[in-house]
């Protein structure tokens, strides 16, 4: 069972103290990726919600230890270099941003000789009454780590909401901000549970965004929603002064709001929308910024001017600096993190997670995922907001590549001009189609066009073959189907008329030599003018089906001769399936009257149905099985136990045989609207790592939620009881020449292989001195019973003649 499709950009990511590993976090889990390869190589599991926050323990390079901070309110300690779980303290609050001072910035030999470690907490407070004129549900609290408790008492500030605490790299301030407001406060030289952090207020006109301290200096940057940059220089020495500083509290403050404690206060502009990358160099000689342009400009801390990374291609959310000065990373809104070179900023390497939902402009704005799977690889193939089709690995769990459906460069503010609605493979995989719409402007200038994409045998990736404008006149097209077996599609329209399209490799013409491979209308359909709303093909496919509004059209493709007609139905059909090796048609109708139906194609008749809105259907190309996504009413939601309502959960897959209207089995999902669903052949090197019975299954499950999260698993199997899988094994091992952790000190550990099937008892070798030391670190006996062993096995035996 794989589980996968998280995003990386919920949280700000973070190095490992060599910098050959990212730690990132993916709901629930901390995946741990090399920065030279981008490949994922461990993950810490072990929370039951969201991980909000990852502290990398400042150390040597051999040490690789972390906290993490989670929505289910715990505190982690891990060994990451294992990985393995020391240390959890439980909060019993959702804990959404956790910085800890003493322990950044500063030596290995300082942290070991700390007494205490003191963590600061962003937390929800969820007993906080709502009738209060002003719930203040955000809370900024004091945790000791080291006793495994919270300071009591100790309310640092109330907000309404959590907020995201920042602290600098020396350790000495941490702030957030809180509207139009930053609130900054100065960690304690000897911190305890009694040391209270004193604090200072700045303000501004604006709501402001994001903030980042100064490595060094008593300067703080701040950035609005409006894109602008404020930077208070000199700020807190009236409030944080020691005896021995000498503060002129009548000098001028040029720029300073009122009475704020600071010298003074610039403003930069140049960012047209809401700030939200901000984060000093190293060396604190200049700031990097970024937002929705996707352009990441660095200042010049002293002269103001700038230079920039253009065309990222997405809106930035996070910058995060490494312990190597030469490397950086930068997440983008997209699901992606890019590793920079520094000070260059050329992009290295990309780890690239499953892209995210977007919205849809006007009546386009309910339209579907659209997700399309490829049944023999295990991708499956997106849409994304540049105009694009993202494939991505099931399996893997990482993006493949993208293909551009059409140009589009990003810009903010821009208005979408062009939708794609529809991507559509063939079952081998080889023949992608998409239907893309140009958005007419003030209701002139629409365009319908419709591309077949094909799989090239040396690069495996799609390029374009055919381009069809207007296939349909000026009408939409509501879906397209590839022939399971040859170069052939159909596409239906609203406009009342459905069309045969072939490959000319599928023209045969005696003497003549095809050079290039495109697309060409074979023939043309119609119903009684009625809109056609879906199509698909039989598994052999002999015979077409085109849903004609509320009826099921039956074709013979070739022919292009009506062949029956079956129905009705009380709404219009969206979706049409063959099942049970063609026997059954499975069509879906929703709005205003939603419906499951299965019709029998040897009675031509229903054969059951069900008042269900589904969200998504898929057969299994083999067995007599299918399997439906279906929303729950509000009205059962509303009946579910409290535990489940609070676990979110709004929709079901249910699992049937074409012949029997009781499902075999079923599970309840979350986040079902927007889910896609398929079938999947089973992957050699899943099937070899996650079945031990040796009853391998044919095909697998596959669930994507309205998040593009997914989970995969054998719908067949008895453990197969819950949509909540566990990480998929297997990940991809450290490809780097350094050593870390126990092979960094004693060397690499020999190769230890059992032999799982031999009945031979073992015997004691006569070389122990080859094996003694093998085995995992923690595993392995103590030092008094290992040197006796070590050094008897030195010693040489000698055989007693008996008399």
């Amino acid at each position: 069972m794989i589980r996968g499709g998280s995003s990386y950009i919920s949280s700000p990511p973070a190095f490992s103290n060599d910098a050959k590993r990212l730690l990132v976090c993916t709901a629930n889990t901390v995946s741990i990726f090399s920065t030279s390869t981008a490949l994922q190589v461990a993950s810490l599991e072990g929370h039951t919600a969201a991980v909000t926050s990852v502290i990398v323990v400042p150390g040597t390079k051999v040490l690789c230890y972390c906290w993490t901070a989670s929505l289910d309110g715990t505190i982690r300690y891990w060994d990451f270099s294992v990985p393995e779980l020391l240390k959890t303290l439980d909060v019993k609050m959702p804990i959404f941003s956790m910085v800890i001072p003493s322990i950044v910035g500063q030596p290995a030999e300082s942290n070991e000789k700390l007494t205490d470690v003191f963590a600061y907490l962003s937390i929800e407070d969820k007993k906080v009454q709502e009738n209060r004129p002003k719930a203040m549900h955000g809370q900024i609290r004091k945790c000791n780590l080291t006793a495994s408790r919270m300071v009591g008492g100790l309310i640092l500030k109330e907000t309404p909401q959590p907020e995201f605490i920042t602290v600098s790299s020396s350790g000495k301030f941490f702030g957030i901000r809180n509207k139009r407001k930053l609130h900054v406060w100065s960690v304690p030289a000897i911190d305890s549970g009694r040391s209270l952090a004193k604090k200072i207020t700045l303000h501004h006109s604006k709501t402001l965004s994001v903030l980042a301290f100064h490595p060094t200096e008593r300067i703080v940057a701040a950035g609005d929603v409006t894109g602008r940059i404020l930077v208070w220089r000199g700020f807190g020495y009236r409030t944080f002064s020691t005896g021995d500083e000498l503060v002129n509290k009548e000098e001028e403050h040029p720029g300073v709001r009122g009475n704020d404690d600071a010298d003074s206060c610039s403003t930069w502009h140049w960012h047209s929308a809401e700030v939200k990358v901000l984060s000093f160099s190293s060396d604190g000689a200049y700031l990097y910024s970024g937002g929705k342009e996707g352009v990441l400009v660095v200042w010049q801390l002293d002269t103001g001017k700038k230079k920039f990374l253009p065309r990222i291609g997405s809106p930035l959310l996070c910058f995060t600096d490494s312990p190597d000065p030469t490397l950086s990373s930068i997440s983008c809104a997209d699901n992606l993190i890019h590793m920079l070179e520094m000070p260059s900023m050329d992009i290295l390497k990309t780890i690239s997670g499953i892209k995210l939902p977007h919205s849809f402009p006007g009546r386009y704005e309910g339209l579907s995922s659209g997700f399309a799977f490829d049944y023999t690889s295990g991708l499956v193939a997106l849409r994304t907001e540049s105009y694009g089709i993202q494939f991505y690995s099931l399996f893997d769990d990482h993006g493949m590549y993208e293909v551009q459906v059409c140009e589009r460069n990003h810009q903010p503010g821009d208005e979408i001009s062009v939708v794609v609605i529809l991507v559509a493979l063939s079952q081998d995989g080889s023949m992608m189609s998409t239907v893309e719409v140009k958005l007419p402007e003030e209701g002139i200038g629409g365009l319908v066009c419709l591309k077949f994409w094909a799989l090239g045998s040396e690069n495996k990736k799609f390029t374009l073959s055919t381009v069809i404008y207007e296939p349909h006149r000026d009408a939409g097209i509501s879906a397209v189907a590839f022939h399971p077996t040859r170069h052939m599609a159909v596409s239906s329209s609203y406009g009342g008329d459905f069309k045969v399209w072939v490959c000319n490799d599928e023209i045969h013409q005696k003497g003549q030599t095809l050079q290039n491979s495109g697309w060409a209308c074979l023939a043309v359909g119609a119903y009684k003018k009625k809109p056609m709303t879906a199509a698909a093909f039989s598994l052999d496919g002999s015979v077409l089906a085109v849903a004609a509004e509320t009826v099921i059209t039956l074709w013979d493709p070739d022919k292009n001769v009506l062949l029956a007609v079956i129905g009705e139905t009380f709404s219009p059909i969206v979706t049409l399936s063959f099942a049970g090796k063609s026997e059954y048609l499975v069509s879906v109708s929703r709005d205003p009257k939603p419906q499951l139906s299965v019709w029998n194609m040897s009675k031509l008749s229903l054969s059951w149905s069900y008042r269900l809105h589904i969200e998504a259907v898929a057969c299994a190309v083999d067995l007599l099985s299918f399997a439906v996504l279906a929303l729950l009413p509000e009205s059962s939601m509303c009946t579910e136990s409290n535990e489940s309502m609070s676990q979110g959960r709004d929709g079901a897959i249910l699992l049937f045989n074409v012949m029997d209207p009781v499902p075999v089995a079923s599970w309840s999902v979350r986040k079902a609207k927007g889910g896609g669903l398929s079938f999947l052949q089973g992957n050699p090197s899943f099937l070899e790592e996650n079945i031990s019975d040796g009853n391998a299954p044919k095909e697998l499950l596959v669930y994507v939620n309205g998040d593009h999260e997914y989970v995969l698993f054998d719908p067949y199997s008895n453990e197969a009881n819950e949509v909540s899988m566990a990480r998929r094994k297997g990940l991809v091992e450290l490809e780097e020449t350094g050593q870390v952790g126990y092979a960094s000190i004693y060397g690499e550990l020999p190769e230890f292989k059992r032999n799982q099937t031999s009945l031979v008892p073992s015997v004691p070798s006569e070389r122990p001195w080859e094996t003694i030391f093998s085995g995992s670190s923690h595993n392995l006996p103590p030092l008094t019973k290992l040197c006796a062993a070590f050094l008897e096995s030195l010693m040489e035996k000698r055989t007693a003649a008996v008399e």
